[in-house]
């Protein structure tokens, strides 16, 4: 069963940035998030939006 939620420490994992890095991200929105309870959790979807956004940016500036 893929996990429907990633947790702060997850997301910094997948990405390959330390867990302040991706807290910070987290903070200015660059990805979303959603807080249950204590804790934030991102959609895979939210990740995948992250990444696209990048590679869209990485693009536009090798041009």
């Amino acid at each position: 069963m893929t996990p429907k939620w990633h947790t702060t420490a997850e997301v910094a994992s997948m990405l390959g940035f330390g867990r302040s890095k991706t807290k910070m991200l987290i903070f200015t929105g660059e990805i979303r998030s959603v807080k249950v309870g204590r804790n934030r959790r991102i959609l895979p979807a939210w990740v995948d939006e992250y990444v696209e956004r990048c590679a869209a940016q990485a693009e536009e500036w090798a041009a």
